[in-house]
């Protein structure tokens, strides 16, 4: 089993798919840490066409522990129409309910 699982990345161009490997090698190493045993991290990217040419993407992020699984929160901050703060933003929410599950 892959430890980063990506859902629509074949819909994006390449460039984009590039950048989105990159952030999510990134930001596992980071969860990793946080977790100590992650087993595989899922992302799920979707694109919606608005605008004539422009597309505002949604990413969401699962991090699935041998216990227990994290999910970054769909909202406002979720969809943007840059994808590299669409995935940022999808990141940090992830982080924030990993630190907010293990909080004393």
């Amino acid at each position: 089993m892959e430890p980063i699982q990506f859902k629509g990345l074949n819909e994006l161009e390449k460039v984009d798919q590039q950048m989105v490997q990159t952030l999510a090698t990134e930001y596992y190493d980071k969860i990793q840490r946080e977790l100590n045993n992650i087993t595989s991290l899922v992302i799920h990217i979707k694109q919606h066409r608005k605008e004539g040419h422009r597309h505002q993407y949604e990413v969401t992020v699962k991090a699935l522990a041998p216990t227990r699984m994290f999910e970054s929160h769909k909202g406002p901050e979720a969809t943007q129409w840059d994808l590299a703060s669409a995935m940022h933003n999808a990141f940090k929410n992830l982080e924030r309910e990993i630190q907010h599950a293990f909080k004393d």
